[in-house]
Order: C-alpha cells, then sequence, then structure tokens
C-alpha cells in the first residue's frame, strides 16, 4: 500500500466513525447514519475533485475506502455504548487523525498533478473540511472549521509544508502527519485560538 492510500484509508476510518457517532447523537436513524459517515469521509475528496479538475471516476473506484467506511459505521451501529460512552474522546481524536490524513492525501494529489503550492493547500483544506461542513450543515451544527480552536489553520501549514517540497519521503511526511496531529488534539484540550480583531 502506497502511502497516499494508507492515508485516505486511515482518514475514510476515522471520519466515518466520527459522522456516524454525529447522527446518532443527534437521535437519527440508520440511513442518516450511514450518510453521516459517508459524506463525512468522502465529501471533501468530491469537492477537490470538481475544484481542482481531477478525473471524476477515480471518485467511484475507491473500493477499499468505501468498505472501511462501511465496516467502521456498522461498527458504530452494533457497538454504540462502545463509542458513546466517550464520544468526546472519539470525536475529538478522530477529527485530529482524519483531517491530518485527508490533508497530507488531498495535498499528495495536488502535489501529482503538478499544481503549485497555493493549490496544494487549497487541496489539503477541502479534502480536509469539505465532508465536515456537508455534514454540519445536514446536522444544523455550527461548523468546526469556524470554530474558536485552531483547526484551519494546521491544514493549512501541511499544504505548505507539502506543497514547498520541504517534507517529500515517507518519513518526514509521518512526522508531519503526528506533529500535526498532536497539535490539533493540544489546540482542543488546551483551547489555543487563532487571535482575531475585535471592533
Amino acid at each position: 500500500m502506497e502511502i497516499i492510500e494508507f492515508f485516505s484509508v486511515i482518514g475514510t476510518i476515522s471520519f466515518s466513525l466520527q459522522g456516524g457517532l454525529i447522527a446518532m447523537e443527534k437521535k437519527f436513524d440508520l440511513f442518516a447514519v450511514y450518510l453521516f459517515g459517508i459524506i463525512n469521509s468522502f465529501g471533501g475528496g468530491a469537492l477537490r475533485y470538481m475544484l481542482l479538475g481531477e478525473s471524476g471516476n477515480e471518485l467511484w473506484v475507491q473500493d477499499v475506502p468505501f468498505i472501511a467506511s462501511m465496516v467502521a459505521i456498522t461498527a458504530v451501529l452494533i457497538f454504540p455504548h462502545f463509542f458513546l460512552k466517550n464520544r468526546y474522546f472519539w470525536t475529538d481524536i478522530l477529527d485530529a487523525v482524519g483531517i491530518m490524513s485527508f490533508a497530507i492525501q488531498g495535498s499528495m494529489i495536488a502535489i501529482g498533478m503538478g499544481r503549485p503550492v497555493s493549490a496544494v493547500i487549497v487541496a489539503a483544506l477541502l479534502t480536509a473540511t469539505g465532508g465536515g461542513v456537508f455534514r454540519d450543515l445536514l446536522a444544523h451544527r455550527r461548523s468546526i472549521l469556524l470554530d474558536e480552536n485552531i483547526y484551519g489553520l494546521w491544514i493549512f501549514l501541511v499544504g505548505l509544508i507539502l506543497g514547498s517540497g520541504w517534507a517529500t519521503t515517507n518519513t518526514e511526511i509521518i512526522i508531519v502527519f503526528v506533529m500535526f496531529t498532536i497539535l490539533r488534539i493540544l489546540s482542543y484540550k488546551r483551547n489555543w485560538k487563532v487571535p482575531y480583531r475585535a471592533f
């Protein structure tokens, strides 16, 4: 398995679990649990495909990620108490793992297409947050992208680092993943915020 496929599967599992948990927390039906898991996992990639001009065919031949998504969502339904008992822990950890996995995946796809650094950053942001934005709109939740804790900045920096060629080997990319996943978790736990201008 290539490293880009690895991050695709990790991100898919993380976001599928998170989407399913949010749907169950909202007391939505079984269809909605699967719908939220799938939208959360594949929505950002679909948005990236449209805006970066990728071949749409690749979106529909992701057998391994799709199977991983269905298994993850089913696990939430079979073992709801295991996940819901510590849902805030699960959603925070899964969110951090998912957004960094997809930020790296989106960045690497844009790099492979020969896109400039600006497009790599956009690809990282779209892939990592697009599905969550769709999910939050359906659930009538405030988008986590606009949350007070640092969120989009970490994704931006991942896209910048990869797009600038500062991390190219598998080892370097994994280090970036681990480092920014930890930073995302810490930003939530310690309530780190991006400064804003009062008026």
